[in-house]
């Protein structure tokens, strides 16, 4: 017998998603005009589709994938092949792209979705350091060190009409529609049913196999919707950078995802993973503009927030917007007495 999940009402649209998307489709009206450029806004629209997809599994489930930059770098290798090889239309090569990843998906979570803490996490790493390796010494397929180079960006077209993605502007707001739709896509997923299981087992997994739910299925189902997910945004990345390289695959780059969603507070707002791939994409350029180690200052940051913040900046802005007047101070002992 399985277990059903207790029922509750989650509106559709919230005010802090429709704030979210007024602010995002305004950004190419006003981002050069505070110093920054319109490509930023791809990359941080496309990041932060792959971190909403890479939150599925570590802030909703609690599961820690250390791998998941195969994903990402298998959907951009897909988007590639799929438009030298089979047909140069978007949506063909987007589904590629999504399909690819998720296949890649099912193989890894049919190995680890039995295992949990440490195991799971060294499994990850393990398949993700597999399919960097592949991607490397297929040089026929992927073209190894160099990569896939001259892909194309190519138009929009939706049957009436095709729009062109070639200028930044333009693809800003193709990848815009598509991070819509995954964002409202995820929300919904989350607080559904299945979404309930996930966190369930995230509180405690042998409580949750305990009272009925079908665990290694929901971590199944959660692994590969995930990977998905991140392999269409390592599409649009191949689009926006005109190449797929083996890099985006490497253990660095995972860790890149990881550190944008705990910086920005993932594991307690839904929105937080957006936010943390908007503070280290200033901070690549902002902090990268006046040293090369930039890195070394957002290692800093994030080991700062680790220790006085596990609970990232959306965390901390929470916590604000909740705060509380002081409590009155305790009135000592004798005081009392003598009152």
């Amino acid at each position: 017998m399985t277990a059903t999940p207790p029922q509750t009402t989650v509106q559709t649209f919230t005010p802090t998603m429709l704030i979210t998307w007024a602010l995002l489709a305004s950004l190419p009206l006003w981002i050069e005009k505070v110093g920054l450029y319109q490509y930023l806004g791809v990359e941080i629209l496309i990041w932060a589709t792959y971190a909403l997809a890479f939150n599925l599994v570590l802030g909703h489930a609690g599961l820690p994938s250390f791998g998941h930059g195969a994903f990402f770098g298998i959907g951009a290798y897909a988007f590639g092949l799929a438009q030298f090889n089979i047909a140069a239309n978007l949506w063909v090569c987007l589904l590629a792209a999504l399909l690819a990843a998720a296949l890649a998906g099912a193989v890894v979570a049919l190995f680890i979705s039995h295992r949990r803490g440490i195991y799971f996490s060294l499994m990850t790493i393990a398949f993700g350091q597999v399919f960097w390796f592949i991607a490397m010494k297929a040089h026929a397929i992927t073209g190894g060190e160099d990569g896939l180079l001259k892909i194309a960006r190519l138009p929009m077209d939706i049957g009436v009409a095709a729009f062109s993605t070639e200028s930044n502007v333009a693809l800003y707001y193709a990848v815009f529609a598509v991070f819509v739709a995954v964002s409202l896509g995820l929300w919904r997923l989350v607080h559904s049913p299945f979404g309930r299981v996930v966190k369930a087992i995230k509180q405690n997994e042998e409580r949750a196999r305990f009272v009925g739910y079908d665990v290694w299925a929901a971590k199944f189902a959660t692994i590969v919707i995930s990977a998905a997910l991140s392999g269409l945004a390592g599409g649009l990345f191949a689009m926006a950078q005109r190449s797929a390289f083996p890099d985006v695959m490497s253990l660095h780059y995972s860790g890149y995802i990881v550190m944008m969603t705990l910086v920005g507070g993932g594991l307690v707002s839904y929105w937080g993973p957006v936010i943390g791939v908007v503070v280290f994409l200033l901070a690549r350029d902002l902090i990268g503009a006046w040293t090369t180690s930039w890195m070394l200052w957002f290692g800093l940051l994030f080991v700062i927030l680790v220790m006085f913040r596990p609970d990232g900046i959306a965390g901390f802005l929470e916590s604000l917007r909740r705060k509380e007047p002081p409590a009155p101070a305790p009135v000592p002992a004798s005081d009392a007495k003598g009152a």
